[in-house]
């Protein structure tokens, strides 16, 4: 599980071959969710409100990003490192 990006004790992460819709995983101490990336809603899991606050605030910064790391996680390819919330 490769994370992507980390900040405020948050941890993203993308998977290969994970299924779809496109999403990322989030980890914030023993919380865990999966987010979508189009809509930004959570698929699975529960975060505390303003962890999601902070990685929805990030995902909406870096959508495009996001989108191309999960087709790169498709075809196999290396993930990009994404900066963080700052």
């Amino acid at each position: 599980m490769p994370s992507i990006s980390r900040f405020f004790g948050i941890v993203i992460y993308m998977y290969y071959d994970d299924h779809v819709p496109p999403h990322f995983h989030a980890k914030y101490g023993e919380y865990r969710t999966q987010i979508n990336i189009e809509t930004l809603e959570i698929l699975e899991g529960e975060l505390p409100h303003r962890a999601l606050s902070l990685i929805i605030e990030w995902a909406v910064m870096h959508r495009n990003e996001l989108h191309q790391n999960w087709q790169n996680a498709r075809d196999g390819l290396p993930l990009q490192d994404i900066a963080p919330l700052e």
